[in-house]
């Protein structure tokens, strides 16, 4: 039976219990101090952890150790990126990460990744990305906006340009643009709340039972939906 324990309880913290609770699967625990749960409760449970990024390097070697598996909604860590995942395989400990959890923001990619592809062979269209958040967010641009920003790049071979904004309330907008001489294609994805984002780490979470190695959450999701 799955049992998820959460690191870090601020509000997607919070969110994921909520989401925990709706599809009956028990919340084991929740604790903004990871080093200080028991590791035997840890080694009997899938962790979602929705930190901050400097939390997250402070624990990821703790998670990777004692939990079962960890779900990584937790941004801004691109830079050890490598050094993460190797932790995690030579520990031998599930991982599945991504820098946006919601469903809808992961077609998004698949369609940014579609269109870019086939503007980058018809040429003259310069990329661009806006993406807004509220005034809580510490990493700009948002890793969601960086993991587009990568799909138009594959597909273009430019780079967009990115602009961020800090406003508000705002859950998250993303929009990528292309601009041509005679028209403009434009995706948008707008967060109502950050629901979405509980939502698809709590998928990921039971998609870990008989997973191994290390995942990005889109490679998995787009493996179920058979695309």
């Amino acid at each position: 039976m799955l049992k998820v324990f959460i690191s870090g309880y601020g509000r997607m913290g919070h969110m994921v219990e909520q989401e925990l609770s709706a599809r009956g699967i028990e919340c084991a625990g929740k604790s903004e101090d990871i080093a200080s749960v028991d590791p035997a409760l840890a080694a009997g449970c899938v962790c979602i952890d929705f930190t901050t990024p400097a939390a997250f390097r402070s624990n990821y070697r703790t998670l990777a150790a004692r939990f079962k598996a960890v779900v990584v909604g937790t941004t801004g860590w691109d830079d050890i990126k490598e050094e993460v995942l190797s932790c995690f395989r030579e520990n031998g400990t599930p991982l599945v990460y991504s820098s946006n959890f919601s469903l809808g923001v992961n077609v998004l990619e698949a369609a940014v990744a579609l269109v870019s592809k086939y503007l980058g062979k018809a040429g003259g269209y310069s990329p661009y990305i806006v993406e807004k958040h509220h005034v809580h967010k510490l990493d700009a641009p948002s890793g969601t906006a960086k993991t587009l920003a990568a799909a138009v790049e594959a597909g273009m071979g430019a780079a967009p340009s990115v602009a961020s904004v800090r406003v508000g309330e705002v859950t998250g907008i993303h929009t990528v643009g292309f601009e041509g001489l005679n028209d403009r294609i434009t995706l948008e994805h707008e967060a109502f709340s950050r629901k979405g984002f509980a939502q698809g780490a709590v998928v990921a979470a039971m998609m870990t039972g008989e997973l191994e190695g290390t995942h990005e959450f889109k490679e998995l999701f787009f493996k179920e939906e058979g695309i």
